[in-house]
């Protein structure tokens, strides 16, 4: 529990606030923005403030609202072995001396299977790790090697039979669907005691980045019913010192009473959203697209849910009130989604009730105008993930091998949502890209795609009162630091603070602050490929700290 002072006063500091963008003073109480002004004029506060904090020349902004985490998984991937392509995993060899040495230097311990993170051979020469490299290079040892995506994996021999399945489970030498799962969720069994100190682990670790607030994905496969429920209760008080889990299950439901059951087992969920997913992933060639992939032919991806299912999940939970949503990153996948919607629409008083619902897309990779105009019709919103194009979206990278040229420049249109209107919300996957607000608001303002490129501002705010907003937040000011907004804010320290215009990305920065326009860190695209970033000083949550080095 926290023993932040019931009021606090923040001085000499750079205030980024839209009603005072020259403010270098904030007063907090009661968990409460109570003032902004400059540091000449807070004297009167400081004599009401039971502490008075000078943040020497730091940065108080908005806190990250992370709109698409998997808390368990992130956790168990900083714990297992890095075999990315950072990392050195650039083959099959190289992969397998990783894992060798983690075994060398303490192999499994008490874990149900030994993990890895990152693994991804779309841009090796050679072929990729087999379940037959991993059986008879470690032998009896139960290893798990998923892709980065986590749509597909390999595991040992070993593990597949401890998770109860055999060599029949494997599709092309691969898990995938309900195998996949299967061994999933074994490898996650953990007890309680454990459970709760991988939560405040992953937790403490997002406030230490700016984050007050995140979205957990929970699915099947993923963690458990029981796992979100104890996530919501952990974090529902700021008193908690931890940030605030909004929470939603991707489980399909098609009756109400499916549904009553899970808000039984899940006080305080959010909605039936996320992680539910329509398709798969491009690295998997399972994301579901209009045309076959480009590498390979044969196939056009995966749906996994059909139109009658998603409109009957949209239809149960538009009339409980309660956020529908799904995992959508291929663009049949989205024609199934909202041909299931645009059917709904036409019933009476459904439209209105969709609208009320505050439905969500998660990823929504390939779009085109038409779907756009759709789901700003219908009342989506949307959680996109920047750094994906960072990761995999430049020429030659992964989304060109899979998709062509042509589809790879179209993917993760942000600039085309933000003009349309549709509401958008910045998340990172983790742990299928890093947990580096920063590195995400870059990731927009540099986007491989120069015509998707938004400002950083606009790309910061998306990741901050857009995360309020998308994730049902009815407090309309959370999210930005004006007098009456919940202190919800985070403290930086940057080389530099500039403000940038209003448009695609490509002007430079100034360190005008006369514009009139509130200061954020100037960031540029060879800093952040250096690994870069503001650092975070102090993270609160309705005044609450999270995280202090104050």
């Amino acid at each position: 529990m926290s023993d932040t002072p019931h009021s606090i006063l923040f001085r000499n500091g750079f205030v980024h606030s839209p009603t005072d963008p020259f403010a270098t003073a904030l007063f907090i109480e009661d968990g409460v923005i109570a003032w902004i002004g400059d540091d000449d004029t807070s004297t009167s506060f400081a004599s009401r403030a039971e502490k008075v904090i000078d943040v020497d020349g730091a940065l108080i902004a908005p806190g990250f609202v992370d709109a698409h985490v998997h808390l368990l998984e992130t956790e168990l991937a900083y714990r297992a072995v890095d075999v990315s392509p950072s990392a050195g995993g650039t083959s099959r060899e190289a992969v397998l001396d990783l894992i060798r040495d983690r075994l060398s230097a303490g192999g499994v311990g008490q874990a149900r299977a030994l993990s890895t993170t990152g693994y991804d051979d779309s841009g090796w020469s050679g072929p990729g790790v087999t379940v037959h490299d991993l059986d008879t290079t470690f032998g009896d040892v139960p290893l798990y090697v998923p892709r980065a995506d986590l749509h597909s994996a390999v595991c040992s021999t070993a593990l597949l039979r401890a998770a109860g399945l055999d060599e029949s489970a494997l599709s092309d030498g691969r898990l995938i669907n309900r195998s996949h799962t299967a061994v999933r969720d074994h490898i996650r069994d953990v007890s309680a005691e454990e459970r709760d100190d991988i939560y405040r682990s992953i937790l403490a670790r997002a406030a230490s980045l700016g984050f007050v607030a995140v979205h957990e994905n929970s699915a099947i496969g993923i963690d458990t019913r029981e796992g979100l429920a104890r996530l919501i209760e952990l974090t529902t008080d700021s008193s908690s010192g931890l940030p605030l889990v909004v929470g939603y299950r991707g489980e399909l439901v098609s009756t109400d009473d499916e549904l009553a059951q899970i808000q039984q087992q899940v006080p305080g969920l959010r909605g039936l959203a996320g992680d539910l997913s329509a398709d798969g992933s491009i690295g998997s060639r399972s994301a579901a697209m209009r045309e076959p992939y480009a590498d390979a032919p044969s196939t056009s991806g995966t749906l996994h849910l059909s139109e009658e299912q998603i409109y009957t999940h949209l239809l149960i939970c538009s009339s409980k009130g309660i956020t529908a949503g799904f995992h959508v990153i291929g663009d049949r996948a989205l024609d199934t989604v909202l041909a299931a919607a645009r059917r709904l629409a036409t019933e009476p008083g459904m439209l209105s009730a969709m609208r009320r619902g505050g439905h969500r897309l998660e990823h929504v990779e390939l779009v085109d105008s038409e779907s756009i105009a759709a789901l700003v019709e219908l009342g989506f919103a949307v959680s996109v993930q920047p750094a994906f194009d960072a990761y995999w979206g430049g020429e030659g990278d992964l989304y060109e091998q899979r998709l062509g040229a042509s589809r790879r420049a179209r993917t993760t249109p942000i600039r085309d949502f933000s003009r349309a209107g549709v509401p958008m919300a910045f998340g990172s996957d983790t742990p299928v890209t890093a947990l580096d607000p920063w590195g995400a608001v870059a990731a927009a303002l540099f986007h491989n795609n120069r015509d998707f490129r938004i400002s950083a501002r606009a790309a910061f705010k998306a990741h901050t009162r857009g995360g309020w907003r998308v994730g049902g937040e009815p407090n309309f000011m959370a999210g930005e630091l004006r007098v009456g907004a919940p202190a919800h804010l985070a403290l930086w320290r940057a080389d530099e603070l500039g403000v940038q215009a209003e448009n695609d990305g490509r002007s430079s920065w100034t360190t005008d602050a006369r514009s009139g326009s509130p200061l954020l860190p100037i960031l540029e695209q060879e800093a952040i490929s250096r690994g870069q970033r503001p650092q975070c000083v102090a993270t609160l949550r309705e005044g609450v700290f999270l995280y202090n080095t104050l």
